[in-house]
């Protein structure tokens, strides 16, 4: 028998399990996968202060379905919507508010809604581009793809965007209240806690941390 042989041998009966160890680290000891997941989700917030913004030359707030369905869907996840407010379909008009809000030191995320389509003035995507610090292309992606298995090819006719302004995270989505429920319910809620304590890092003490950010960066690990 060989060296290799015999020493395989001696670890499999007499000697030093190798395989106990690893279950040790597994069950006892150090879970590095652990430690990986607590260092990456450290900074999330449990609750996020939202601004609900609609866009719309037609409608008003007491008769906006969709940004009701934004508020009501927030509020009953424990988050707060601290400001909620109408704007036409202005270019200007919308990159202003968007600007302004994200501005304010008490809202973590804004969330547009309507402007998102093809016709001459739907300029939410428009105006809201040039503000991104950061782009969050998996948005648009995600909400697109999942919407595709509700309405089809449709959905190519969809601007859905979302990004970062000022350390706040900015998501835009079509007028419709299925879209809204859509966006809100099924992709938002589970990831802004998340997104909004990465994206607010920028204006806290943690700045200057690589480690935790090159983390971050490697989307498998989310």
């Amino acid at each position: 028998m060989s060296d290799d042989g015999h020493d395989a041998d001696h670890d499999q009966h007499g000697g030093h399990d190798h395989h106990a160890d690893h279950d040790h680290d597994q069950h006892g000891g150090h879970d590095h996968h652990a430690d990986h997941d607590h260092d990456h989700h450290a900074h999330d917030a449990e609750a996020v202060a939202v601004a609900v913004v609609t866009v719309s030359s037609s409608r008003s707030l007491s008769e906006d379905a969709s940004g009701d369905r934004i508020v009501e869907t927030f509020e009953d996840a424990g988050h707060e919507v601290v400001v909620r407010e109408l704007v036409d379909d202005d270019f200007d008009g919308v990159q202003g508010t968007v600007d302004r809000l994200a501005r304010r030191g008490d809202t973590d995320a804004i969330v547009t809604t309507g402007g998102t389509g093809v016709t001459p003035d739907d300029v939410t995507p428009d105006a809201v581009d040039p503000l991104f610090e950061k782009e969050l292309p998996g948005f648009g992606e995600l909400f697109r793809r999942l919407s595709a298995e509700e309405i089809g090819t449709r959905t190519v006719g969809s601007r859905a965007t979302a990004g970062v302004v000022d350390g706040t995270v900015v998501c835009c989505l079509p007028g419709s209240e299925n879209a809204v429920r859509l966006g809100v319910e099924e992709i938002l809620l589970p990831e802004i806690g998340h997104l909004a304590g990465l994206a607010g890092r920028g204006t806290g003490a943690s700045d200057g941390d690589d480690t935790e950010v090159d983390g971050d960066d490697d989307a498998d690990t989310a």
